[in-house]
């Protein structure tokens, strides 16, 4: 569930990017910054395997400041991903339905 969840914050990241910041192959350093912190903190996370999806979770682990750029691209990329990678989407969809532990 983790690589899943490093996947679909990528794509996210990475689809936000290219979009708004014009950034074709890499992400700018604004996103390249948000993403290494949403990394290390998922990395960290102390739910492990058995984590929720980020919107699930009770324990809010992000500055807050991130937290309001995580959420800003996960409102704008989330329901475009179900046209970029319908799998990956409905994947995360269905994660979100789990019962938090």
């Amino acid at each position: 569930m983790l690589e899943r969840e490093r996947t679909t914050l990528q794509m996210m990241i990475r689809h936000y990017c290219k979009v708004h910041h014009h950034s074709a192959r890499v992400l700018c350093s604004e996103c390249q910054g948000l993403s290494d912190y949403a990394l290390t903190r998922l990395a960290s996370c102390k739910f492990g395997e058995n984590k929720p999806t980020c919107g699930k979770c009770t324990v809010h682990c992000y500055k807050p400041e991130m937290r309001k750029r995580i959420i800003e691209i996960m409102r704008y990329s989330g329901p475009r991903m179900l046209l970029i990678h319908p799998v990956i989407a409905i994947r995360h969809l269905i994660d979100g339905l789990k019962k938090v532990n």
